[in-house]
């Protein structure tokens, strides 16, 4: 018998485009697990890495279809999981109007620019700019939803524009800069947290499971096309190393990170929650002199402590509160 699980009003993750957290009523546990703690750090490394991995696939691969690829594998390989262990995959009727309005800045917005934000500019720093979602997360919530505008709202946005601005002055007065990768990575940051706002306030009876799943096939089909239309067909001749990355994307990005997150989250406390997201920008900085051999300049440095700091400020719970980005709308 299928287990017919219903996400009412679930929470977005505040780390991965797309997500929610799974089982909305469940409270989180202020203690976890040693088990859950090397998961998350396994779930942490998995995200981080995965920048510069795809930097490295784009070495052999167009954008569009690097995404296509992936995405797609990824999107079976979930499918095939979670209908196996009895979760109900099919959307009905109005569920339908819910994963195509959430996959649109959840999915394909961020997906398509954060990969040629990853084109453009070293992979560390694309992870840095794409992490600042949580932080106009908030400033959206506070210039168009009406929030208050807090003291740690403040100072995260002065941070984020410190951060950005060091990086455009960088990449301007580079050689061979790219700041039109700033933009790109920017677009992408503001679509999945215009994403993660929809998300918060739709109700919605699918699996999150399911709904995720189904915005990666939706979004897919619509990657297709563009690089049908605007990218050359690729041969498929690629070196081991290029099928190894693939093959990373599809089963650990697309697949065991989003398995693993799905049995965190019911009982992550946010301030464990918080603290991976602010990790992830930094494995993904440190890790690309090892994959890609992209050494982090001075302001990669400044701007990764500036996002840190503004994550930490409006994901961290206050004293005897929910964090920022996670409080019920009054």
């Amino acid at each position: 018998m299928r287990r017919h699980i219903q996400s009412r009003g679930t929470q977005p993750l505040a780390g991965w485009p797309c997500l929610g957290r799974p089982g909305a009523a469940a409270v989180a546990s202020p203690v976890i697990s040693r088990r859950q703690v090397w998961a998350l750090v396994a779930l942490t490394l998995m995200w981080g890495v995965n920048w510069p991995m795809m930097k490295l696939s784009l070495r052999e691969l167009t954008p569009m279809y690097f995404r296509a690829l992936t995405m797609t594998g990824g999107a079976l390989w979930l499918y095939a999981f979670y209908r196996a262990r009895g979760i109900r995959m099919t959307p009905q009727g109005p569920e339908w109007r819910a994963v195509a309005l959430l996959g649109l800045p959840n999915m394909l917005g961020w997906h398509v620019m954060s990969i040629f934000g990853v084109k453009a500019l070293a992979s560390g720093r694309a992870a840095i700019l794409g992490f600042t979602m949580p932080i106009w997360t908030v400033l959206i919530g506070v210039g168009l939803l009406g929030e208050r505008l807090t003291r740690r709202v403040a100072f995260a946005a002065i941070a984020v524009a410190v951060a950005i601005a060091l990086l455009v002055s960088d990449e301007l007065g580079a050689l061979a800069g790219r700041p039109v990768g700033v933009l790109w990575m920017g677009g992408a940051a503001v679509s999945w947290a215009i994403g993660t706002l929809m998300m918060r306030r739709m109700k919605h009876t699918l699996p999150v499971e399911a709904l995720t799943v189904w915005m990666m096939i939706g979004s897919a089909a619509c990657i297709w096309v563009i690089a049908a239309l605007t990218e050359p067909l690729p041969t498929m001749r690629f070196t081991p190393l290029m099928w190894a990355s693939l093959a990373y994307g599809v089963l650990i990005n697309y697949g065991f990170a989003q398995i693993i997150w799905f049995g965190l989250a019911r009982n992550l406390p946010p301030a464990t929650s918080a603290m991976s997201v602010m990790a992830v920008p930094m494995i993904g900085t440190l890790s690309a002199p090892l994959i890609v051999g992209e050494w982090p300049r001075w302001q990669d440095g400044v701007a990764m402590v500036c996002v840190m700091a503004a994550i930490a400020a409006v994901l961290l719970p206050p004293r005897g509160g929910l964090p920022l980005a996670k409080r019920p709308q009054s």
